[in-house]
């Protein structure tokens, strides 16, 4: 292990994605995200999948020149081609539309398409709250959960990222798959030699396994049952059918290095609250709701460890030498 600045580990991950092919802003980009999403915590989608994405770039799954670029412009809403590229840079360029839109109109609505895995939810929404706006954040993702009474996976954990500014604090920001747990923990599990809890992964016959590796070809399990399960077929719904992207059933598994090019989408959602109540009501009904959850002294805000995680770090990283190799 060795202690990495952030942005010592963001160089060292910028390098391993260019020797793969990456152009130098594909790299950068994607590079900052897995590193936040480490500092914060959440290491099944931070460097861990370093190798992955380079993985993909090095078998022809991802363009490594990719550009991305504007295809439709709505006013309020916009459509966004990742060029079959890492997701980061699209994302980047849509969230810089969506705040510009809400600004004028009141909402912004971004669509992306024909990307790859997005990463941590909510760090794509961290400019929409230091705006002063509300969030919504939205993904499919490759098949890993069946629609609710069948046994063929078709839908993705669909991740979900909702984030509400607050005056001089730190914004609520809620982060979750639509899967029981993120399947990047299952990769975790796996490359550790670890057990799962049951209730977290199928087999490919639809049984409960304890094996992350046989639940990594099976099957995940719904958050909640069949609202998970109707949950996930809406998010599939958002991101394909108003992108032009790819359902999760057509595409290969982000967890084998070979596959097609997933074709994702993801939609973005900024909202200004100027435009409705105003920024002094919104405010004050914020920190009303705020003050009368934090009475119980057992209740902790979304986002609050994630925030702690990464103040306490300080600005460095314990990290395996490892990720970067």
């Amino acid at each position: 292990m060795a202690i990495y600045t952030f942005d010592q580990a963001v160089e060292r991950a910028t390098q391993v994605l260019e020797a793969a092919g990456a152009n130098r802003a594909m790299a950068l980009s994607t590079a900052k995200g897995l590193v936040m999403a480490e500092a914060q915590g959440l290491t099944s989608h931070g460097l861990s999948r370093l190798k992955q994405y380079a993985s993909h770039l090095s078998v022809g799954r991802v363009n490594p020149l990719a550009q991305p670029s504007i295809v439709k412009d709505s006013r309020a809403g916009v459509l966004i081609d990742a060029d079959e590229g890492l997701a980061f840079p699209a994302c980047e360029l849509a969230i810089a539309e969506l705040i510009v839109r809400a600004k004028e109109y009141g909402i912004g609505f971004a669509g992306v398409t024909r990307s790859h895995h997005f990463g941590m939810a909510s760090l794509h929404l961290d400019a929409v709250a230091q705006a002063g706006m509300v969030g919504l954040a939205f993904s499919n993702s490759p098949s890993a959960m069946p629609a609710w009474g069948g046994k063929t996976a078709l839908f993705g954990t669909n991740p979900i990222a909702a984030v509400f500014p607050r005056h001089n604090k730190d914004p609520i920001s809620v982060d979750m798959s639509l899967s029981e747990v993120a399947r990047g923990k299952l990769m975790v599990a796996a490359q550790k030699g670890q057990e799962i809890p049951l209730g977290w992964g199928l087999d490919s016959d639809g049984q409960p396994t304890t094996d992350p590796k046989v639940a990594m070809q099976g099957m995940m399990c719904p958050m909640g049952g069949v609202k998970g399960s109707m949950l996930a077929l809406t998010v599939e719904l958002l991101c394909v059918a108003l992108t032009g992207a790819s359902f999760g059933f057509e595409a290969d598994s982000f967890f084998e290095k070979e596959g097609n090019r997933p074709h994702l989408g993801h939609v973005f959602l900024a909202i200004n609250p100027g435009a409705l109540a105003g920024n002094e009501i919104f405010n004050e009904r914020i920190e009303t709701l705020v003050s009368a959850m934090l009475l119980d002294p057992d209740v902790r805000l979304p986002g609050s460890r994630r925030n702690a995680i990464m103040v306490a770090a300080d600005n460095k990283l314990e990290l395996a030498d490892s990720l970067f190799e």
